[in-house]
């Protein structure tokens, strides 16, 4: 995983840039990311035995966010958001995989349940990437 400073450098960089370029999609999407993670970093525990068992308040935010993620995809003609459910669905899915694996070392939940958050800020910003181009392509096209 990233050092904690490019975490949020990159997430940062995808909440300014969808406020700026994105249409309602992606500044929905990337706000979702900014309250998952503020929510996640409040709710963490911060003791020594995190991510021994699952990590039930995570789960709720992954869970709220992949709800998020596929209204989006629901409601979108653009094909970025099928991504980021996806990704996030993986990532909600880490939790399930925690509680049937009693086994599991939590370094490995930890990174299964994070590893995801990458593909989808690179998902979230090549769709406003996207749409920007498409915009300035066909201005009268506009969604939002």
């Amino acid at each position: 995983m990233l050092p904690p400073a490019l975490y949020w450098a990159a997430l940062l960089f995808v909440v300014v840039y969808a406020l700026r370029r994105g249409r309602l999609d992606e500044r929905v999407a990337a706000l979702t990311c900014l309250a998952g993670t503020l929510a996640t970093f409040a709710l963490s525990n911060g003791q020594a035995d995190k991510y021994t068992g699952v990590e039930l308040p995570i789960l709720a935010v992954d869970a709220s966010a992949f709800l998020v993620f596929v209204l989006i995809a629901l409601k979108s003609s653009r094909f970025w958001p099928l991504w980021v459910a996806g990704f996030q669905l993986s990532s909600t899915l880490a939790h399930f995989l925690r509680a049937l694996g009693a086994d599991m070392i939590p370094r490995v939940y930890a990174a299964a349940e994070r590893f995801w958050i990458y593909p989808i800020f690179l998902a979230i910003a090549i769709g406003i990437w996207r749409a920007h181009l498409h915009d300035q392509r066909y201005p009268h096209h506009h969604q939002g």
